[in-house]
């Protein structure tokens, strides 16, 4: 199968509900348009076909204050794919094929 043909694989978060994170739902999908939510009681899925990039300067406008992607491991509670990219700026969350 060529790499054309081969179809895109969905990645996933799974975040805890709260106030804050709710700023950072927002800033994803700001970032991520065919990024898709469901919400849960306690938790929210998001998933995407390919990968899903959070900015820290997105999630900082959307929070009103200073953010760092480290964070991120606070608000997290299962992901599907590998963290691809995580710096000081952004996170990504893509299958390494």
């Amino acid at each position: 199968m060529t790499a054309a043909a081969r179809p895109v694989r969905q990645v996933g978060i799974d975040l805890q509900e709260s106030e804050e994170n709710r700023a950072l739902v927002a800033a994803i999908r700001a970032d991520n348009p065919e990024v898709s939510v469901r919400q849960l009681p306690g938790l929210v899925k998001l998933s995407a076909p390919g990968q899903i990039v959070i900015n820290r300067e997105t999630v900082e406008a959307q929070l009103g204050r200073e953010w760092e992607t480290g964070e991120f491991q606070l608000a997290i509670v299962t992901y599907t794919g590998n963290f691809a990219e995580w710096d000081d700026d952004q996170i990504v969350v893509a299958w390494e094929h």
